[in-house]
């Protein structure tokens, strides 16, 4: 299958229609444009501490991030803000896991979750959250021994989430910050 440079998938994504930016059409494309690594290289930021969330492109629409994970690196388990997400490993592999909610007291800031279903990403296979079930979390598991990168998409953009701990069966509201935009660092970020 040809592979698309990353200007040319986000271009591709402009083009769909407002009613069409939904689950199925946006899923569609993506598996249909596996997107080239080397015209994702000056996006590529790592850090031995934690993953990298890079910014490619933001709209009022839609952001698309290029993440970087050493061997390793997992993501808190989390949700998007209500919004839709689709997600594809351009190199290396990635394990998701999603949770359901079993019990929640949203005043106490509790909140039991259980382990669903799992997927892996890896040959740029595309994937998506579904609204039913959004909780999750992406793994780069020690065992896959290799770095990885993904790509995702977000619609609309958002600057917060919930995170969730399940050892301690809590969740609170975070910020979200991006390690680089445009290729360029972003102030206070030290790699």
């Amino acid at each position: 299958m040809r592979k698309v440079s990353i200007s040319q998938l986000v271009e591709g994504l402009r083009e769909i229609p407002d009613e069409e930016f939904h689950c199925d059409p946006v899923y569609q494309f993506l598996s249909d444009n596996p997107v080239d690594i080397d015209s994702l290289a000056k996006y590529f930021f790592w850090s031995e501490d934690f993953y990298t969330r890079n910014l490619v492109y933001k709209d009022e629409r839609f952001e698309l991030m290029a993440i970087c994970w050493n061997r390793g690196q997992v993501s808190r388990v989390h949700n998007h803000a209500d919004q839709m997400c689709w997600m594809m490993a351009v190199e290396g592999k990635l394990r998701g896991q999603n949770f359901a909610v079993d019990q929640i007291d949203e005043s106490k800031g509790y909140c039991k979750l259980v382990e669903t279903d799992t997927f892996d990403l890896s040959d740029c296979l595309s994937a998506k959250v579904e609204l039913e079930e959004p909780i999750h979390q992406i793994l780069n598991l020690p065992e896959f021994d290799e770095k990885a990168v993904s790509v995702h998409i977000y619609s609309k953009p958002f600057d917060t989430c919930l995170s969730y701990c399940t050892d301690t069966d809590t969740f609170k509201e975070v910020p979200l910050y991006y390690t680089s935009v445009d290729g360029k660092l972003c102030d206070g970020v030290n790699l």
